[in-house]
């Protein structure tokens, strides 16, 4: 009986914050994300993949801010009997979203690529990208690079959703 109590006080919990965040032009929700190497870091790197949490505040004139917290880890490689570290971080973003018609939107997101394991410090990132979000639904495609004694770049590809 207490297991069904604490049930139902955590779905109404939740319905009511999901409930407040739509009136109050405020979303969050969590992300999967995918992470293409390019240039160098595709020669010491593979695919990776990340998730985190995502939020959005709605402002005026289509105008939006926007940030995320997440955990993103590429592999490393094996060239030519060299070993290469996996790099994982853990990316602080913030940024503006501009909404150009009523799905589609385009942002940039600046922030820290905090290294974790193999690496360590913490990176300056910039990610600009272009996305379509239906309803809760936020997919988005963009290019991230993360500089610090040269630079990690990758294509990604965002899918999330926003309550």
């Amino acid at each position: 009986m207490k297991n069904k109590i604490t049930l139902v006080l955590v779905l109404l919990l939740t319905g009511s914050v999901a409930a407040s965040a739509q009136l109050k032009r405020f979303s969050i929700g969590p992300y999967v994300e995918g992470g293409f190497p390019v240039g160098d870091f595709s020669n010491t790197n593979n695919t990776g993949f990340g998730v985190g949490l995502n939020a959005d505040i709605k402002l005026v004139a289509g105008f939006g801010v926007t940030g995320s917290v997440g955990y993103m880890r590429f592999g490393g490689k094996t060239e030519n009997n060299i070993d290469y570290p996996n790099v994982a971080a853990v990316p602080v973003r913030v940024g503006i979203k501009y909404k150009l018609i009523s799905i589609l939107y385009v942002k940039a997101e600046a922030g820290a690529a905090n290294y974790t394991g193999d690496l360590d410090g913490s990176a300056f990132l910039f990610a600009p990208g272009v996305g379509i979000r239906v309803l809760g639904l936020d997919v988005q495609a963009k290019w991230e690079g993360w500089f610090k004694d040269g630079t990690r770049s990758f294509f990604g590809l965002k899918a999330g959703y926003n309550f």
